[in-house]
């Protein structure tokens, strides 16, 4: 029987995009690839954490299970200056799925980053517990509230570090497989319908979309009207913490020599677009394929 070929994998962040990284993992895997180690930032360290412990097929099935409601539901809003969302329903949630655990007892080998707001620098997880590290990394600026670690605040590693390939140890026989969620419109691909056994993805209840039309008819979509160019202050530091994380993932691909490289498009889905975690998941199997497929032809 042929060895397998081990695989250093690094998950970028990207919010509801990062489900993607479940279909990577699921072609690579479906290959005969053996993930030697991970690196994750923000929804890849949630991701990648998951894949470390063990328990992918427990939260796969939780948040695809996931609709617009369950999703809003989730999220703790709050007056806060520093973020509209505490950030702890879903892990309350998600730890009533999947127990807490920690880094350093896990079977294969995994680290995420955060930022420290007041220093500026990194903060590498390696070990301690597995949730708190991917809270801390997963804190987005504006949006989540930092997380507090003794006297520290975090905040989403991606601020610094989007694309943690410094994070790996990088053992040489090992194919490096950077999967970044945050890809030009070029990356895009047509939304599926359905998923790789055949499923529909989750829909709005019938009642529900009839209420949502009925509704418009009081409440026109703001989205089918000419947007103007301006922007809101919430809105301009989002787009500015994207155009920053592009930035920063164009250079440290540069800097590396990567195996494979899995593009998906920042416009495939917002940020916050949970609900749509079953499609995603299809994006990042097409995704992996092209990739892979790319890489087995020898037109690397």
């Amino acid at each position: 029987m042929a060895k397998k070929q081990k695989v250093s994998l690094v998950l970028s962040s990207g919010g509801a995009r990062g489900l993607a990284h479940v279909g990577v993992i699921e072609e690579l895997e479906e290959r005969g690839y053996e993930i030697a180690e991970i690196a994750g930032c923000s929804a890849g360290a949630l991701v990648g954490g998951m894949y470390a412990a063990k328990k992918m097929d427990e939260f796969k099935n939780w948040i695809c299970n996931l609709d617009r409601i369950d999703v809003f539901s989730l999220m703790d809003f709050t007056f806060s200056s520093r973020g509209f969302i505490k950030g702890e329903k879903v892990f309350s949630a998600l730890k009533k799925v999947i127990r807490d655990c920690q880094i350093e007892d896990l079977e294969i080998p995994f680290s995420c980053n955060a930022v420290d707001v007041h220093s500026g620098k990194e903060v590498v997880f390696s070990e301690g517990s597995l949730f708190a590290a991917i809270r801390a990394s997963g804190s987005i600026p504006s949006v989540i509230i930092p997380a507090k670690q003794g006297k520290q605040q975090l905040i989403d590693g991606g601020v610094l570090n989007p694309i943690p390939i410094s994070l790996l140890k990088k053992e040489d026989n090992n194919l490096l497989v950077v999967v970044d969620v945050n890809g030009t419109d070029q990356d895009f691909v047509s939304p599926p319908k359905k998923d790789s056994e055949g499923n529909r993805f989750i829909s709005l209840p019938k009642w529900l979309s009839e209420y949502r039309d009925k509704m418009k008819e009081y409440f026109p979509d703001d989205k089918e009207e000419e947007k103007p160019s301006s922007f809101s202050a919430l809105d301009l530091v989002s787009r500015s913490f994207d155009l920053l994380q592009d930035r920063y993932c164009e250079i440290i691909i540069a800097q590396n020599k990567v195996d494979v490289l899995v593009k998906v498009a920042r416009k495939q889905a917002g940020t916050l677009e949970f609900h749509r975690s079953a499609e995603m998941i299809e994006v990042g199997r097409i995704k992996a394929k092209e990739a892979l497929d790319k890489l087995e032809n020898g037109n690397s």
